[in-house]
């Protein structure tokens, strides 16, 4: 749960480090933070009361791992690299978390082994051109990047043995123990992840899908809510069993051939899953600290305990920050910021 008292002092300690980058990751980079430099983050080590790990032989199928698979970029580097530091640091047995990282440039792995020196990852590449055929303009262009759409493929792209693993995206910082969350239920469910039911659902949706009962039947006879892709606990193994990856696709097929949805790699999930979702506590997704998708303005928090805080929206809190234009609760962020201009 949120801890405002352990986030002081979280770098008295820590050294700079110079990611050197690739020619074309520097150019991209100096476009957006002319440079890259990251902290080395302090070790984390698990509590005597954790299953024991050992740190050399340890293999990505072992039973004992918690599983965590994130994206990794270089627009959305400073969020990835801030969430990961914010789960070691609340972390009870931060030696027992596997990341996944996911990524179309392999220039950035060295950097991840820079700054976390003893982290437990694997960097997966997802091609680009497996899902670029099937994408549609959005309301915001950052929604149409590929690797928005990688999390579609985790079947596919982690190993037969990881039959679990939690979701997480960029812009976000767990303030619990992310161990609590892959404890949670599914049931008979693919996935889980916090539900919206108040929420307008049909805005999700164009005038012309809610007019074709061919499309909108598919609706009938569901409990049919919102809820946010950018946490999800997966249940791999009923994922690559019942198909689902290829259920989502069918769907951005519909959406090329004729405009149902607007909001780029969300509504094929809402068409498969809504209704469908292992419920999760709301306190594992406060969204929307990002505002809207156009503006990006200053939000409150949802009333109620937080354990994971997600800028969804167009506000990323590392932008504000460099502007000097932070909202309030960009400073809960900011002490899991590793970056630094050099």
């Amino acid at each position: 749960m949120l801890r405002m008292t352990r986030f002081s002092g979280i770098f008295s300690a820590a050294m700079f480090i110079i990611i050197v980058l690739s020619p074309s990751l520097q150019s991209q980079a100096i476009r957006s933070s002319n440079r890259f430099s990251f902290r080395k983050a302090p070790p984390f080590r698990n509590a005597d009361e954790c299953a024991w790990i050992s740190g050399t032989e340890t293999t990505v199928c072992d039973p004992s791992l918690v599983h965590v698979a994130i994206t990794l970029d270089v627009e959305y580097l400073r969020g990835s690299i801030a969430a990961v530091h914010s789960i070691l640091h609340h972390s009870l047995c931060p030696e027992s978390i596997f990341f996944h990282l996911l990524v179309s440039d392999g220039n950035l792995q060295t950097l991840v082994e820079s700054t976390f020196p003893q982290l437990k990852f694997k960097a997966y590449y997802f091609d680009p051109n497996t899902v670029a055929h099937l994408i549609s303009s959005s309301v915001r262009q950052a929604l149409e990047q590929p690797l928005n759409y990688a999390r579609n493929y985790l079947g596919d792209l982690l190993e037969g043995c990881v039959e679990r693993v939690i979701y997480l995206d960029s812009d976000l910082v767990v303030v619990d123990d992310v161990a609590k969350l892959w404890g949670a239920s599914l049931g008979p469910r693919a996935i889980g992840a916090p539900e919206y039911c108040h929420a307008n659902f049909t805005k999700y949706f164009t005038a012309g899908f809610w007019a074709e009962p061919r499309l909108s039947g598919t609706f009938a006879r569901r409990r049919a809510c919102y809820f946010n892709t950018g946490v999800m606990v997966m249940d791999l193994a009923r994922w690559r069993k019942e198909g689902y990856t290829r259920r989502i696709e069918r769907w951005m097929e519909i959406q090329k051939s004729g405009r149902i949805y607007e909001l780029g790699s969300l509504p094929p999930f809402l068409l498969v899953f809504a209704g469908h979702v292992a419920p999760l506590e709301h306190r594992w997704n406060q969204h929307g600290l990002g505002g809207d998708n156009v503006n990006g303005s200053c939000r409150d928090l949802h009333p109620g305990p937080v354990s994971l805080l997600h800028w969804s929206g167009s506000g990323k809190p590392w932008l504000r920050l460099n502007s000097k234009r932070p909202c309030p609760l960009d400073a809960l962020w900011a002490p899991f910021d590793l970056y630094a201009l050099s």
